[in-house]
């Protein structure tokens, strides 16, 4: 990582007020916890946060939850009413999440649902979850194909879609990567590309977490 990026990141940080004592006190209960400290940074949170309200979102789904960083910043976007549901793989990240949820004052918007994503995702309708209109992808990128196409199923049309860490530090234009995630996102980036639903672009990004990117799409049902 640049050491310039991040000097950059602590000084919007700072000036746009993006790590407040809540937001502070989730990344020490993660790191207590032992949690990887692969969450997005304070400027990326604020900008889910602020693409949440900009779409005046009032019904989230969040592919990935780990401690509940990310989730606490997009339900903080949500109107008192809004509902968020957070899928994650692993029982203790779920533990931890929810005890950061609690802590942040925003439990009663989120519920997290623990299992493989993609069990959990194809009978998320019957459980009374669908009609989403704001996505945040961030969970295991080999799997990224199968959420997507499981997101634009339970999207509503002009719902918006975020997946995150689609740069990989450029890996991704490695055509003959043997790795699973960087296959996982070309694939999904080939999805991106021709399915009709969803109209989309990525933009690169550097700081605190070092040289990656999002996906930001719209989808057109």
């Amino acid at each position: 990582m640049n050491s310039l990026w991040k000097q950059v990141d602590d000084y919007y940080n700072e000036k746009l007020n993006t790590m407040d004592p809540v937001m502070a006190s989730v990344l020490q209960a993660n790191k207590k916890a032992g949690l990887p400290a692969i969450d997005v940074s304070p400027l990326q949170g604020k900008q889910l946060y602020l693409l949440a309200k900009l779409k005046g979102a009032k019904n989230i789904l969040e592919i990935g939850t780990l401690g509940g960083y990310s989730t606490i910043w997009l339900a903080r976007a949500l109107p008192e009413d809004g509902k968020m549901i957070s899928l994650e793989f692993s029982e203790k990240h779920a533990a931890v999440a929810r005890e950061n949820l609690k802590r942040a004052g925003v439990e009663h918007k989120v519920e997290v649902l623990v299992g493989p994503a993609l069990e959990t995702l194809p009978v998320l309708e019957e459980k009374g979850f669908s009609d989403f209109d704001f996505v945040f992808i961030d969970a295991d990128k080999s799997n990224n194909p199968g959420y997507l196409k499981w997101a634009l199923e339970l999207c509503v049309s002009g719902a918006a879609i975020v997946g995150d860490n689609v740069v990989r530090n450029g890996e991704v234009v490695e055509q003959e990567s043997e790795d699973e995630g960087i296959k996982g996102i070309r694939e999904f980036t080939d999805l991106l590309s021709t399915d009709s639903r969803i109209d989309s672009t990525a933009v690169q990004t550097v700081g605190s977490k070092g040289y990656d990117g999002f996906v930001l799409g719209i989808v057109e049902k």
